[in-house]
């Protein structure tokens, strides 16, 4: 008898299996390809290291600026595949050493659950006894009407990465994070890029400004990005499609050698038994309460599948709460709104909280203060002047609502922001800090007295 089994060894299952081993728990551990799930093996860390080449390329071509002289340049994109899978498989060896050392019991197999109590292996029908669930299955990306995923014309992240020679021109619909993660990659090494999105601006949850900014930054890149756009009807040829947008200055037929839908996923929910234990779900994602507990004693769920957040650190908080609540603990209910939100191309995107927009439609006061990079004596010695911290408070009281930042590894900066939110900083006390010189986190602490009108270097 197991005290919890999880199925799905992705971010959130693999750590919640750990933090249930140091609380004492016997765990059980179910994955049907591989520990780490899409982000470490298709998505999150393979993605990251081709976007570290795509930065050295960059370096590489203006290298003349740094006063370096190159010349025959040539860059090949299969090398590059193959550092990304090193990567992968040493994290991968790196994860299943911890399960390992913590005597979690790794089953590798689908699973469905037979009853509240009772999971099983579809694969070999073993039967696993155990007092608690937690369901970790994740998501995977959907079609859309009239783009149906071929995996060899439309296809998906997971294709993308696999991808040993690159595509001469590609359309990428969908202007989330990977979309735009994509475009920079693609661009970089010389193909023909179009973003297609259906709302208003590129990453479309994070500050108008902010979006403004990157669309600029892209295109200036030679990535085409139309907005407000959608495809009507796609004409599949032998050597390309042919996008049939719709878009504010009328129909465009767009061609492309390849097709990578970016547009949402759709939750790992079916065919695991939740009908069968009466388990709750909107849109297949299962509803959760704050300590990830469903409708049915006994059974939790985290990650994708519950709809929250598609991110790897929003899985594994939701991983540990899951079985400090089954341990008995204590636990602080997430804050979503709060989760640091990252994206990598370049200029790098990264916010929490609210946006200058949302914080105004919640009817608060509101101050904002800005600093810009090219003020910053750190970004203008590493070439990364583009781009601004902003920071939006509450007037009365100066609490920090929301961090939004773009610029060169603004992704690294923060956990200044996370931090001050958790501990319900004011932006008198985040302005007040003494930050090394010369750093990028000098332009938080700008930010933060900008709100106050005392930023000293703008």
């Amino acid at each position: 008898m197991y005290d919890v089994v999880i199925m799905g060894a992705g971010p959130g299952g693999y750590v919640a299996a750990l933090r249930a081993v140091q609380l004492g728990l016997k765990v059980a551990l179910l994955e049907r390809e591989e520990v780490g799930g899409v982000c470490l093996n298709w998505g999150c860390i393979p993605s990251k290291a081709l976007l570290r080449n795509a930065e050295v390329v960059s370096l590489v071509k203006n290298a003349s600026q740094y006063g370096i002289s190159l010349d025959n340049l040539h860059y090949d994109f299969a090398p590059a595949v193959d550092r990304s899978r090193q990567v992968v498989k040493r994290l991968v060896s790196g994860v299943r050493f911890l399960l390992k050392r913590g005597k979690v019991d790794l089953i590798m197999g689908e699973a469905y659950l037979a009853s509240p109590n009772k999971v099983v292996v579809r694969q070999s029908g073993q039967e696993l006894e155990t007092k608690n669930v937690i369901v970790a299955t994740g998501a995977r990306p959907k079609s859309l009407p009239g783009l149906e995923i071929d995996r060899q014309r439309i296809i998906t992240s997971r294709e993308a990465l696999e991808l040993r020679q690159l595509p001469s021109s590609i359309v990428i619909v969908g202007a989330g994070p990977l979309g735009m993660e994509f475009a920079y990659l693609y661009s970089t090494y010389g193909v023909q890029t179009t973003i297609l999105e259906m709302l208003p601006h590129a990453l479309p949850l994070e500050d108008q400004e902010i979006s403004e900014v990157l669309e600029r930054a892209m295109q200036k890149q030679g990535v085409k990005i139309l907005t407000q756009s959608r495809v009507q009807s796609v004409e599949m040829q032998e050597q390309k499609a042919v996008l049939h947008v719709s878009t504010p200055s009328g129909e465009q037929q767009i061609e492309a050698e390849k097709v990578l839908l970016a547009a949402g996923v759709q939750p790992n929910s079916d065919e695991i038994g939740l009908e069968s234990v009466g388990i709750t779900t909107q849109r297949g994602f299962i509803s959760i309460d704050d300590k990830m507990a469903t409708n049915v004693p006994g059974i939790y769920a985290i990650g994708d599948v519950t709809g929250k957040l598609q991110l790897a650190h929003v899985a594994m908080a939701q991983g540990v709460i899951a079985v400090e609540t089954i341990a008995g603990r204590e636990t602080r209910a997430l804050g979503y709104q709060d989760m640091p939100r990252a994206t990598y191309c370049r200029p790098q995107v990264a916010s929490l909280g609210q946006t200058e927009a949302q914080a105004k439609e919640s009817g608060q006061e509101i101050k904002v203060g800005k600093f810009p990079f090219r003020a910053n004596g750190k970004a203008l010695a590493m070439n990364e002047d583009e781009g601004f911290v902003k920071i939006v408070a509450d007037a009365r009281y100066g609490e920090i609502l929301g961090v939004h930042m773009i610029g060169g590894e603004v992704t690294e900066l923060l956990a200044e922001g996370d931090l001050s939110r958790l501990l319900e900083c004011t932006v008198e006390e985040l302005g007040a800090t003494v930050v090394a010189h010369p750093t990028l986190s000098e332009a938080v602490k700008e930010a933060a007295l900008a709100v106050q009108g005392e930023a000293i270097h703008a």
